[in-house]
């Protein structure tokens, strides 16, 4: 049964003030200003085009603040609609030009500055208003006498009637200048619905508004609309975006009471509801209402912050992708190799910059592949860490990062960063960058650091450590020798012992070798199309781990893969087997080379995962870049089982690759994922029979199944 979640209707309003409103009469829009200022309405909208910033030549009018008040605007006694009346209040900035030479002293006025102080301040100043699915602009004509004012001093103000908005609806307003001489101001906010008005009988829309209950059952959650039998309305669910147009999710033009069921994933902060209703059957006019129930819903921002994607991009910029506007702070950090946390550094990324789906630039001079930007959210403190350039400029570096502070007089003073902190140089810590301060203020004074960041304040240096490592190992090379050595004269004395034992030890590092050489590691990518696919991939990862191979795959991993979210566990996975020199294996079937297609044909567009476990939907992300880029020789192997899918079936950007049909080719299939000059070729034919014995009935089950995906109608071979 499902358990009641929150009960709400859409005549709810954010205010529980009951609100009686001004009525304008007439659909005409109007403008009138203080006292002392004079202005224009020019007729209809205009394109809203803010422009750059540029330098006042002088005093100009700018605004200051926006204020807001709700009105009624009606046509008849009971048909008005809800309209957002504006005031902007307006004030002079900038400076006249202060006379030079001699009439600094008294001297005879110039008569042009004398001109232009008699003459009009005038501004055209611009509203934009925005309400899904509305958005306008209109331009105000404004002047003052230019006597009359000064400097910083406010003016008046300017009131706009009106904008007309939904019941419930979430209103953005921008207010700047043409041309632009300061950043625009931006207010936003919630209108309140039928129950917040005391004239909501001369609403039309508030006499047909149903009761909305919204539930969870499981991880369903239900939309149970209430409304008469033969009312009949629109539903739209849209993503209401703050940085950029709203987006448009799902339509339906519906009629009487109705259930819509959403899966929790599909739930975000920024989801709307909005209603379209024809109020008379006879007139084509509709009014609408909106609303957007889970701004506060934990699991909306939990799903939020799992589908934002952190991603650094070359040559030292970042972007963070995200359905909706992600509350949180961005930060640059410093990843030592060897793990640990990731260390913040000075200076962060200002929280205005935290801008998604939109490419932004970091401050640095040079890139490193242990610098990484964090993501940090406000909800629950959850986190996003990308060390990307890892893939362009190599593993992580053993580098000392100088931190260089000065102070207005020019003194220099630096420390190194480690995990306990930020070491002086030269100090007497028993730490590493303090036993060899004398050596790392060398290098950097000798050029040989490379400095990543610098303003007036401070510094940051990257100051490699290979040269002091190879020192602290001299000692160590020598002992060996030294061993050598003496093994030499053992052999000389004891000739025969001596050949007996180092045949021994051959025997025991050839055993070691394949010792090593059943670790390598394995990851397995494919795309979950149904059970019997699933068996028969669970069949070929089991008959693997039998050979000289450690095998990833996201069917053993679900825990995992539900925590992190498919994206988070295959990035994980891809970079864990890359570095410990690994290989990735492609599965491909008919629905991943659709998804393949589609990714290839949408350019960047990131396909949706088909289920909550579908790592290979997710990855398509991080997998085609490579490929795309010439990386993936070495690292990347394909695959496709016999009876499944043609050879040329498969995209043609992952040929460059080996790609193996399966069993037929599994001899070479084995000999390309293990380490050259591993198994002997009568060992690599046995395991090849092995696997195959394995696979063979998992994959006749599937080809013998009723809706064979190998049908020929759907794009496949079949089989023989």
């Amino acid at each position: 049964m499902p358990v009641p979640w929150f009960l709400l209707s859409l005549a709810l309003g954010r205010s529980p003030m009951v609100l009686s409103l001004e009525r304008l009469v007439g659909p005409q829009d109007t403008a009138r200003c203080s006292p002392g200022l004079s202005c224009h309405l020019w007729d209809g909208d205009v394109l809203c085009l803010p422009g750059s910033i540029v330098s006042a030549p002088g005093p100009v009018l700018v605004p200051t603040r926006l204020q807001t008040e709700l009105v009624l605007r009606c046509y008849q006694e009971t048909d008005c609609d809800l309209c957002v009346r504006v005031a902007i209040h307006l004030a002079v900035h900038g400076h006249w030009e202060e006379p030079k030479g001699e009439e600094k002293f008294g001297g005879a006025a110039d008569p042009e500055l004398e001109e232009s102080r008699n003459a009009f301040l005038q501004a055209q100043v611009v509203l934009s208003f925005q309400a899904y699915p509305t958005a306008r602009c209109v331009l105000l004509e404004v002047q003052v006498p230019a006597a009359l004012v000064q400097p910083g001093q406010s003016v008046g103000s300017v009131v706009f009637d009106c904008f007309e908005a939904a019941l419930g609806a979430e209103v953005r307003i921008w207010s700047y200048t043409q041309p632009r001489y300061q950043k625009e101001l931006n207010l936003t906010q919630h209108l309140p619905d039928c129950k917040g008005l005391e004239v909501r009988d001369s609403i039309q829309s508030c006499w047909a508004l149903p009761w909305l209950n919204v539930s969870a059952d499981g991880d369903d959650v239900h939309l149970v609309l209430d409304v008469s039998e033969d009312q009949r309305f629109g539903l739209s669910l849209y993503w209401n975006q703050v940085q950029g147009p709203t987006k448009p999710w799902w339509h339906r033009n519906l009629t009487g009471p109705q259930t819509i069921t959403l899966n929790h994933t599909d739930l975000f902060p920024c989801l709307c509801i909005q209603f379209l209703f024809q109020v008379w059957p006879l007139e084509p006019d509709s009014v609408r209402t909106s609303i957007c129930p889970f701004r506060e819903d934990p699991r909306a921002h939990r799903n939020l912050w799992r589908a934002a994607r952190l991603q650094l991009l070359p040559p030292r910029g970042w972007r963070l992708d995200a359905p909706c506007s992600l509350p949180a702070e961005a930060t640059l950090c410093w990843q030592a190799p060897g793990g640990g946390p990731c260390q913040s550094l000075v200076p962060p990324l200002p929280p205005a910059n935290v801008t998604v789906n939109k490419a932004l630039e970091l401050p640095l001079l040079n890139v490193h592949p242990n610098l990484c930007v964090q993501q940090v959210s406000s909800w629950e403190k959850l986190q996003l860490q990308e060390c990307l350039w890892v893939d362009s400029l190599g593993p992580l570096k053993d580098d000392m990062l100088l931190v260089e502070t000065r102070d207005p007089h020019n003194n220099r003073s630096l420390c190194a960063l480690e995990p306990s902190g930020c070491t002086p140089l030269l100090s007497r810590a028993s730490t590493r960058a303090a036993r060899l301060g004398e050596q790392l203020l060398q290098d950097l004074q000798s050029g040989q650091c490379l400095q990543l960041w610098d303003d007036d304040l401070r510094a940051l240096w990257a100051c490699p450590m290979d040269k002091y490592v190879h020192q602290r190992w001299a000692l160590v090379w020598l002992a060996c020798l030294l061993f050598v050595a003496v093994l030499f004269l053992l052999f000389l004395f004891r000739k025969d012992q001596v050949k007996g034992w180092l045949r021994l030890l051959k025997e025991d590092i050839r055993a070691g070798r394949k010792s090593a050489t059943r670790g390598r590691a394995a990851l397995l990518l494919y795309s979950a199309e149904d059970s019997g696919f699933e068996r028969l991939v669970s069949a070929l990862a089991s008959a693997l781990c039998q050979l000289p191979l450690r095998v990833a795959v996201d069917l053993w991993s679900r825990r995992e893969l539900s925590a992190q979210g498919p994206l988070a566990w295959f990035h994980a996975q891809r970079r864990q087997t890359l570095q410990e020199g690994g290989v990735v294996v492609l599965l491909f079937s008919p629905g991943a080379v659709v998804l393949c297609r589609e990714w290839l044909q949408d350019g960047a567009s990131t396909p949706a995962p088909q289920g909550p476990h579908d790592a290979f939907a997710a990855s398509l992300s991080c997998v085609l870049p490579d490929f795309l880029q010439g990386r993936a020789p070495g690292r990347y192997v394909g695959a496709y089982f016999d009876g499944l899918l043609h050879s040329d079936a498969v995209p043609a950007l992952f040929r460059s690759v080996p790609v193996f049909s399966l069993p037929s080719q599994l001899p070479g299939f084995l000999g390309t994922l293990q380490e050259p000059g591993d198994p002997r070729p009568g060992l690599l034919r046995e395991r090849a029979r092995l696997v195959s014995q394995a696979l063979q009935p998992a994959l006749d089950q599937l080809l013998k199944a009723p809706g064979d995906p190998g049908d020929p109608e759907d794009g496949t071979r079949d089989g023989t």
